[in-house]
């Protein structure tokens, strides 16, 4: 028998924003038995990830295949591994649109949460 294919995502929990988010993906997949792991970036898995806490804090991260994927790419393959999101996969994946959501995400939204995350962090 073949091993299924498996996904790995790593995300910040403690980050209201991608807590929120990726629970919900986490959710879905248990629900639907779906092979993908989701990782804590403040937790021990962190270890398997060849990512600095830093650099892990800054996007989402996902391993599928044996190959890293992040940013809208990371999110453009794990929407791909659940059947409730091919169409947003779809969406974001055309051309024009994946241009302007890689755009917002690497210089506004990513950045955004990650200085939110230091701010946290600091007030710690």
């Amino acid at each position: 028998m073949e091993k299924p294919e498996t996904t790995a995502v790593l995300f910040n929990a403690e980050c209201p924003v991608c807590n929120f988010e990726v629970t919900h993906y986490a959710d879905y997949a248990a629900k639907n038995g779906l092979p993908i792991r989701f990782d804590d970036l403040n937790s021990n898995a962190l270890a398997n990830w060849d990512l600095t806490p830093d650099q892990a804090a800054r996007r989402l991260y996902v391993v599928h295949q044996g190959e890293l994927f992040s940013g809208i790419a990371g999110f453009l393959v794990l929407w791909r591994q659940m059947p409730r999101y091919h169409w947003l996969a779809k969406i974001v994946g055309l051309p024009v649109i994946r241009q302007i959501s890689e755009r917002a995400y690497d210089y506004i939204l990513a950045p955004v949460i990650y200085r939110w995350h230091l701010r946290r962090k600091a007030k710690r």
